[in-house]
């Protein structure tokens, strides 16, 4: 059984930073694309982040050189570096599993961690 485990949410001032974790059981994550995604209240879910199985990473521009997605094989971990938070990064993040293959959706979800950013 897959699981996928989130922590490090928090409240921060901004332009302060904050690392969230997902801890992945029962799936070797550097096989499967890892993406972290967020939800505002109101709003469409969106990613901010995704690492393939190759390594490759990307953002959209409205996280573009803030945060930095990371993995260790060792520890089954994917990683989501933020900062120079703005009060609009305030969401659930969730990260999320995929299989590497042309269209694959994303079949395994964490319950996610709240962010909330202070002005």
């Amino acid at each position: 059984q897959v699981q996928l485990v989130e922590s490090g949410g928090g409240l921060v001032q901004a332009g302060g930073s904050l690392r969230l974790s997902c801890a992945a059981s029962g799936r070797t994550i550097s096989r499967y694309v890892m993406t972290w995604f967020r939800q505002a209240p109101g709003k469409e879910r969106e990613s901010v982040a995704t690492i393939t199985s190759n390594g490759g990473t990307s953002y959209p521009g409205s996280v573009k050189g803030r945060f930095a997605i990371s993995r260790d094989n060792a520890k089954n971990t994917v990683y989501l570096q933020m900062n120079s938070l703005k009060p609009e990064d305030t969401a659930v993040y969730y990260c999320a599993s995929r299989p590497s293959d042309y269209g694959a959706r994303y079949d395994y979800w964490g319950q996610g961690t709240q962010v909330t950013v202070s002005s």
